[in-house]
Order: structure tokens, then sequence, then C-alpha cells
């Protein structure tokens, strides 16, 4: 059920609400080519386990971002005093995971959406609050090391929004896309893990997700988006055609080696803001 934010300006509740997401998402199962209960999809570096640890890793780091954005308002100095935190949340991260790269999309996504709940007014919308944290991640980060990430990377090639594209724009693939089609699912009859499949789904179908595009090229991310809205239009795993359609997209990625990470990083972002909103 979703949580009010009325007095949920908490920090340590908020980053309970983070970390939980990022469990949730994790241990959702089946997903396409990601790490959930049944193995590891393409990935060799990281594991079920690994993941659990490291989104528990990042406790403080989103405490921290709630209780620094409590009480104010968007601002240069906010984001960068935001973004050292995060920076600091992704060393935790790689000390805990060995030096692998398992959440930091979601310390992104996840930390703008922690900072704008802090910031909302009480009974926010979801779409406030993507408003909100939007309108932080367009401020510029004036502090950041000169790194060029493979999300940049692909941003450059191949002309897509990436990751900062999709926080300046408020998060449109969780509002409109992932939101959605998580409550209908519920509507319809669906078990709450089927309609969170259906969520990632929703997010895969539309998303231009860099994480595709770095581990294999356009080729993935077109397998993806198609197969994704397939995988829907068969009925999701509520029918056999839909689960058959499932294990031949999942096929298809594995051998590309290709994983929709993006896309869960959206779903997690999905399930936090489900949680903080009833709307």
């Amino acid at each position: 059920m979703p949580i009010s934010t009325r007095g949920i300006k908490n920090a340590s509740l908020l980053a309970e609400l983070a970390v939980s997401a990022l469990v949730e998402e994790a241990m959702l199962t089946p997903k396409p080519a990601l790490v959930d209960r049944r193995g590891t999809g393409p990935h060799q570096d990281m594991d079920l386990g690994l993941m659990v640890r490291s989104a528990h890793a990042l406790q403080q780091t989103f405490e921290a971002i709630a209780d620094t954005a409590s009480g104010r308002l968007p601002s240069q100095s906010l984001r960068e005093e935001l973004a050292v935190i995060g920076r600091i949340g992704e060393r935790i991260m790689l000390t805990t995971t060995g030096g692998v790269n398992t959440h930091r999309g979601s310390i992104w996504a996840l930390g703008l959406l922690v900072a704008a709940v802090a910031i909302c007014p009480n009974e926010c919308t979801s779409s406030v609050i993507g408003k909100v944290a939007g309108k932080l991640a367009r401020y510029p980060d004036g502090k950041a090391p000169e790194r060029r990430s493979h999300g940049r990377k692909m941003i450059e090639r191949y002309g897509v929004t990436g990751a900062r594209g999709e926080a300046a724009a408020g998060f449109p693939h969780v509002i409109d896309f992932g939101l959605p089609a998580l409550r209908k699912g519920r509507l319809t009859g669906g078990s709450e893990q089927l309609a969170r499949v259906n969520a990632l789904l929703a997010i895969m179908a539309s998303l231009d997700d860099t994480c595709l595009l770095y581990r294999a090229g356009p080729l993935a991310l077109t397998t993806a988006k198609r197969g994704a809205s397939e995988i829907l239009a068969s009925g999701s795993l509520a029918t056999v055609l839909g689960q058959r359609t499932f294990a031949k997209v999942e096929t298809w990625l594995t051998g590309l080696n290709a994983s929709p990470g993006g896309s869960a990083d959206l779903l997690a972002a999905t399930l936090f803001l489900d949680r903080i909103c009833k709307n």
C-alpha cells in the first residue's frame, strides 16, 4: 500500500524505502537477462547476494541525501552537495562489491527521487515528485570529475538521452510507463509479481536503455524493446504464449550478452514512488 508523504520527512525512513525498492527489484523473478532468483543472466561479475548486499550498503547514502535536501528548494548548491554524497555512495558500493558496478544508475535515480520527496510538501503526487527531481537534475554538477561514463559514451554515439535526460525530464518512464503498468496489473487481478514484471516490460518497451547499447549496440536495444512489447501483447507471464515469448526474448538478449540494466534502475524507482504516492 502507498505510504502518504505526510510525516515521511524522516530521512532514515526514506532511506529504508529506497533500499527496499532496490532489494525488491533484485529479488523479482523472472526478469529477462537480469540477475534474479534463477541466476545471473549474462552477468559474470554479480549475483543476487551481491546485489542485495550492495543495496543495504547504500542505506546511509540515501539517508544523507534525504537529510541534506529536507526543508530546501532545488538549487545549484543543493545539486552539488547531493552529487558529493552520491559519489561517496558510489565508493561505498564499489568497496562492498569488490569493484562491481551494481547500483550506480540507481544511486542517481533514487537519490534524486529521495531528495525530491524530502523537498516536497505533504501529499505530493508522483508527477510532482518527478518534476522536482527533474529540476534538481537540470542543475549542472560543477564539481563533477572528468569521467566519460559508459552512458555518456552511448549518448554521444547514438544520440539517446540516457539516465541524465530521463531524470531531467522528470522520470517519464517511471511516471508514464512503470507506475501505470504496475497499478493496472494489480487492478486486473494478477499477482504482485506479475504486476511488477509488467512494469519492467513496459519500461523496457519504450526506454532507450544505454546499458543495452553499451553491451551490444542497437541490435540489443531493438531486440529488448520489440521483445518486451511482444511479451505484453502475448498476455505477459499470465499466458503460455507470453511465457514462451519471454523465454525467447531472454535467450536472444543473453546470446547478445545484453542486459537491460537501465530499465531495472527505473523499475526500482517505480517501486519506490509506488510506496510513497497514491497517484
